[in-house]
C-alpha cells in the first residue's frame, strides 16, 4: 500500500512506520490520520510483523494536530475534527489491542496528539532531546487520541489534570520520572536502540504478548475477581499455543526458546 504521510516498512519481523511530515513538524492532517490507521491495520493483519516501531523523520516525534490545516476548514472545522479522529481513534484502538508489541521512538517534540500517540504505545524510547505537552487547552481545545485514557493511568489523576491545565513542557528526564517514558536513551542512540528491542520483542511469543497488552487494558476497569477470572482464561487458552507449548519445554529442558509467533 502507498502512503502520503509516513514511510512503512517491514524487515526481521519489525514493521517500521515513520511519521513523514518533517516540513511541520509530523503534525497530524487527514492524510496523515488516514495513513496511520491503514498501516496499523496492515500491522496486525500482517503475521510476519511481531513488534512495531513509530518513529519521526527529522528533528521532530509529531506536533500534534496540523492546525493550519484546521483553520483552512472555516465553519466545516467540527466535521474536519471528527474525521480525522475517526481515523486517529481507530488507529490506537486496534494498536493497543494487536499481538505485536508497539514502540514509540521520540525525539524532539511529542505534544497534544503527538503525546497522545505516544501513550498509547506499549513502550517509550526518548531520546535526550524530547519534550513532551499536553499542549490542547494553550489553543482552547480539549484532550484526543486517548490521552484523556492513558496519561492519568500513567500519572495520576491530579498530575493529569495539572500537565493539561498548565500545559507545561516536560524534559524526557521529567516524563520518565513521571511514568511516561519508558527509557531515555542519547539521540544518536534513539532509532538504534528501539530496532535492537523491537527485534528482540519480534522473536518472542507474539500471542502471549498480545493476551498479556489485552489483559493490562481490561484490568482497569474490572472488579479483582472479574480481572482474575479473564487471567484464568487467558492463561489457559495460550497453553494451547505452540509458542507457549515451546517456552515452558525449553525451560524445562534449559535450553533457549525458537518461538515462531504462533
Amino acid at each position: 500500500m502507498k502512503y502520503t504521510t509516513l514511510l512503512f516498512d517491514v524487515k526481521n519481523h519489525v514493521a517500521h512506520i515513520t511519521l513523514n511530515r518533517p516540513e511541520a513538524l509530523n503534525a497530524i492532517n487527514l492524510e496523515w490520520a488516514r495513513d496511520l490507521m491503514y498501516a496499523i491495520l496492515q500491522c496486525d493483519e500482517d503475521s510476519a510483523v511481531r513488534a512495531v516501531v513509530i518513529s519521526g523523520a527529522g528533528n521532530h516525534f509529531c506536533a500534534g494536530g496540523d492546525l493550519k490545516a484546521f483553520t483552512s476548514q472555516g465553519e466545516n472545522l467540527p466535521f474536519h475534527i471528527k474525521e480525522v479522529t475517526t481515523y486517529l481513534h481507530a488507529a490506537i484502538s486496534r494498536m493497543t489491542r494487536m499481538d505485536a508489541p508497539v514502540i514509540a521512538a521520540v525525539n524532539g517534540y511529542a505534544v497534544g496528539a503527538g503525546m497522545s500517540l505516544a501513550l498509547a504505545c506499549d513502550i517509550v524510547l526518548a531520546a535526550r532531546s524530547a519534550r513532551f505537552s499536553v499542549a490542547y487547552t494553550r489553543v482552547g481545545l480539549t484532550p484526543d487520541g486517548s490521552m484523556s485514557y492513558f496519561l492519568p493511568r500513567a500519572v495520576g489523576l491530579k498530575r493529569a489534570l495539572e500537565l493539561t491545565l498548565t500545559n507545561r513542557m516536560l524534559t524526557a528526564e521529567e516524563a520518565f520520572a513521571l511514568g511516561i517514558v519508558s527509557q531515555v536513551v542519547p539521540d544518536e542512540e534513539l532509532l538504534a536502540q528501539a530496532n535492537q528491542l523491537a527485534m528482540q520483542l519480534a522473536s518472542g511469543p507474539s500471542k502471549s504478548f498480545g493476551e498479556a497488552k489485552r489483559l493490562m487494558q481490561t484490568g482497569w476497569n474490572e472488579t479483582l475477581e472479574t480481572q482474575m477470572e479473564y487471567e484464568s482464561q487467558t492463561i489457559a487458552r495460550i497453553t494451547r499455543t505452540p509458542d507457549t507449548q515451546e517456552g515452558i519445554a525449553a525451560f524445562v529442558e534449559k535450553r533457549t526458546p525458537k518461538y515462531k509467533g504462533e
